[in-house]
C-alpha cells in the first residue's frame, strides 16, 4: 500500500537520466535566464557605491580644510574643543560613507558571483580569495551583517559625540551600549553549525 502511494506521488518527477520534453526545456531555460535580473541590483549597488565613495571623499576634503583651523594656536579652549568636535564628526562621517560604499560593493560582487558567474579578473587576483568568498546566500548575508554591524557602531559613536552627560545613569547607559556592541561583535563571530 505505501509502495503504491510513494510510486503515485513520485510519478510526476523525472528520473535524473530522463530527457525533458521541449516545453520543459524551454521553460527551464527561461526560468534559469531570470537570474540575470540580479544584474539590475549589481549595477545599482555599484552606482550607489560610487556615490557613497564620492560623498565620503568630499567629507575628507572638508576634514583636511578643518585641520588648518585646528592648528590655529590663537583659539581659546572652548573654540579649540568645538573645532576638534567638528573634525571628529567629519572623520566619523567619512568612515561611515566608506563603510557604506564597501558594503554596497561587497553586495554587488556577492550577487554577481552567486547568480551570474565568477569574476574572471578576480581569479588572477591575490585579493580575491579574501574579498570574494561567496559560496552561498548565507555567506553573503554573513559578510553584509558584519559590515552593517560595523556601520551601526560608527553611527553609535557619531551619536555619542553630541551627548552631554548630566547624571551617572546616563554614563551607565553609555557603558551598557558599548557592552552591547561588544556582545554583538562576539556573537557575530560565533559559528553556529556551519562547520567552520
Amino acid at each position: 500500500m505505501t509502495d503504491n502511494l510513494v510510486a503515485s506521488t513520485n510519478s510526476d518527477v523525472l528520473p535524473a537520466d530522463a530527457t525533458p520534453n521541449p516545453v520543459q526545456r524551454t521553460f527551464e531555460s527561461a526560468l534559469w535566464f531570470t537570474r540575470m535580473l540580479a544584474l539590475v541590483a549589481v549595477v545599482a549597488s555599484v552606482i550607489m557605491a560610487m556615490g557613497a565613495f564620492l560623498m565620503a571623499t568630499i567629507d575628507v576634503v572638508y576634514l583636511v580644510q578643518g585641520f588648518g583651523a585646528y592648528s590655529d594656536l590663537s583659539l581659546d579652549g572652548a573654540e579649540h574643543a568645538a573645532v576638534r568636535a567638528k573634525l571628529v564628526a567629519y572623520i566619523v562621517k567619512a568612515l561611515d560613507g566608506y563603510l557604506i560604499a564597501t558594503l554596497l560593493l561587497v553586495f554587488g560582487f556577492g550577487l554577481y558571483e552567486l547568480f551570474i558567474r565568477n569574476l574572471s579578473n578576480a581569479e588572477r587576483s591575490v585579493v580575491a580569495p579574501r574579498l570574494l568568498r561567496f559560496e552561498s546566500i548565507d555567506d553573503l548575508k554573513d559578510r553584509i551583517f558584519k559590515l552593517v554591524l560595523l556601520l551601526l557602531v560608527v553611527q553609535f559613536f557619531d551619536e555619542t559625540l553630541d551627548l552631554t552627560f548630566h547624571t551617572p545613569q546616563e554614563l551607565i547607559l553609555l557603558g551598557a551600549g558599548i557592552f552591547l556592541i561588544g556582545a554583538a561583535f562576539f556573537v557575530s563571530n560565533l559559528k553556529f553549525g556551519k562547520g567552520h
